[in-house]
Protein backbone atom coordinates (compact mmCIF):
# COMPACT_ATOMS: atom_id res chain seq x y z
CA UNK A 1 0.00 0.00 0.00
CA UNK A 2 2.66 2.39 1.07
CA UNK A 3 4.64 1.63 -2.32
CA UNK A 4 2.07 2.58 -4.43
CA UNK A 5 1.23 5.65 -2.73
CA UNK A 6 5.18 6.56 -3.04
CA UNK A 7 5.18 5.80 -6.72
CA UNK A 8 1.90 8.38 -7.05
CA UNK A 9 3.77 11.13 -5.16
CA UNK A 10 7.05 10.16 -6.85
CA UNK A 11 5.16 10.58 -10.72
CA UNK A 12 3.20 13.46 -9.48
CA UNK A 13 7.00 15.15 -8.63
CA UNK A 14 8.16 14.41 -11.88
CA UNK A 15 5.52 15.53 -13.39
CA UNK A 16 5.62 18.81 -11.95
CA UNK A 17 8.97 19.15 -12.37
CA UNK A 18 8.43 18.82 -15.89
CA UNK A 19 6.08 20.99 -16.30
CA UNK A 20 8.29 24.07 -14.48
CA UNK A 21 11.51 22.96 -17.24
CA UNK A 22 8.99 23.03 -19.95
CA UNK A 23 7.62 26.93 -18.59
CA UNK A 24 11.33 27.44 -17.83
CA UNK A 25 12.54 26.37 -21.88
CA UNK A 26 9.31 27.54 -23.49
CA UNK A 27 8.29 30.55 -21.28
CA UNK A 28 4.36 31.97 -22.39
CA UNK A 29 4.79 35.53 -24.58
CA UNK A 30 3.78 38.59 -22.25
CA UNK A 31 0.45 40.37 -22.78
CA UNK A 32 0.75 43.41 -25.00
CA UNK A 33 -1.59 46.11 -24.39
CA UNK A 34 -2.00 50.06 -26.09
CA UNK A 35 -1.59 52.27 -23.70
CA UNK A 36 -3.32 55.91 -24.73
CA UNK A 37 -3.00 58.64 -22.53
CA UNK A 38 -4.40 62.16 -23.08
CA UNK A 39 -1.64 64.75 -22.55
CA UNK A 40 -2.40 68.33 -22.26
CA UNK A 41 -2.19 71.07 -24.85
CA UNK A 42 -0.60 73.88 -23.30
CA UNK A 43 0.01 75.37 -26.76
CA UNK A 44 -3.19 76.95 -27.37
CA UNK A 45 -3.42 78.86 -23.72
CA UNK A 46 -3.88 82.71 -23.18
CA UNK A 47 -1.19 84.21 -21.91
Amino acid sequence: MTRIILIVVALGLLIAGGGFLYLGAFPPEPKTQTIEKTLPNDQFRAR
